[in-house]
């Protein structure tokens, strides 16, 4: 498993130095480190106190949807001092500033600063309660500054180097663009249903591609998608005792929101997914987005098996290749989606 880790990585550092060097305005080193990494630099001693408990309980909170406790992020403290090169080109920082000489307290946002791809937020305040008040009012912005970063950077590799015999396929039957990684396979498909599949010894990484018709806007609903997800998994997932099949937890609620996705009304899903008959368990995610100009709804769901490792990262890679998909006539649906806004 380690073998196969390692060549992922060294995979996907030497996509990332490609797309460096090919992307104009691209500058400095590749950045460095694990995904999900975060390097706070700050003071030993603000770290040991209520600056640093903050820090690690907004950033190293739960991540949300997993089966078993893991954080949303993975924190590196450093000491000013010690922000040398190695430090530098991590892929996320966050860089804290206490003294009363900051009259002007502020949250900044950068990107590339020694690095590429790389996010950075830096963060000054006049004192301990300045600091609180002002990271306790951004904590959200600076979280899903970090996701987003993660994301794109997927994204990216993803769009460079994937699996192509699947961009056909899912283009030709779906009409939808969709970045998946080289190593995927199509496993079932058929008029309305695809099923991708990435596996090794110790996990597995699914995606679902399935679509239905728009008919109301119950559609975008959490128990319509539910129960659609739950005849389609039924339908079209089988476990390996006979007899059983894919289903949802229902012990633990699902996140659930609805959202805009690249200007089309979309939901977005979280939760967990269990074997009906059988033990298999773990995590998913779906997107689901109304394709106006087709009258339908295109739902594309990753989910992880992997009962001995951590899940966090595997979930995130797929969510960043459900996240890649785009219509190919999505200008036609801006200018419907235009008209329905202005009332024509």
């Amino acid at each position: 498993m380690k073998r196969i880790i390692n060549k992922l990585t060294f995979l996907v550092a030497l996509t990332l130095i490609g797309y460096s060097c090919d992307t104009p305005g691209a500058k400095h080193e590749t950045i460095t480190g694990k995904a999900g990494e975060v390097v706070i630099v700050i003071a030993k001693e603000t770290w040991k106190g209520q600056v640093g408990s903050l820090l690690r309980e907004t950033l190293a909170q739960p991540q949300a949807s997993l089966p078993q406790e893991e954080p949303m992020f993975n924190l590196i403290d450093v000491p000013p001092e010690a922000f040398i090169n190695l430090f530098r080109t991590s892929r996320n920082i966050v860089t804290v500033k206490i003294s009363p000489t900051y009259t002007e307290p502020k949250v900044e946002f950068t990107n590339d600063i020694w690095a590429y791809p790389q996010a950075v937020v830096n963060i000054q305040a006049s004192s301990i309660a300045n600091f609180e008040e002002l990271f306790n009012s951004n904590s959200g912005k600076v979280i899903s500054y970090f996701l987003k970063a993660e994301k794109e950077r997927l994204k990216m590799v993803y769009r460079k180097s994937h699996e192509k015999a699947i961009y056909n396929t899912v283009l030709n039957d779906f009409k939808v663009k969709l970045y998946v990684p080289i190593g995927f396979g199509i496993v079932k498909k058929d008029s309305s249903f695809a099923w991708l599949r990435y596996d090794t010894p110790l996990i597995t990484q699914n995606l679902m591609v399935y679509s239905y018709p728009y008919d109301s806007d119950s559609t975008f609903t959490k128990n319509y998608q539910l129960e659609k997800r739950n005849l389609i998994t039924k339908s079209y997932i089988p476990g390996p005792t006979p007899g059983s099949y894919m289903t949802t937890e229902t012990e633990l609620p699902q996140d659930f929101n609805v959202l805009t996705f690249n200007g089309n009304y979309a939901s977005e899903m979280r939760g967990l997914w269990r074997l009906e008959g059988d033990f298999m368990g773990g995590p998913f995610i779906s997107l689901s987005v109304l394709d106006a100009s087709r009258r339908r709804i295109i739902t594309i769901e990753g989910n992880v098996y992997a009962p001995k490792n951590d899940k966090r990262n595997y979930l995130r890679q797929l969510e960043a290749m459900i996240y890649s998909m785009e219509f190919p006539n999505q200008k036609v649906n801006d200018k419907i989606i235009d008209q329905l806004n202005s009332g024509n």
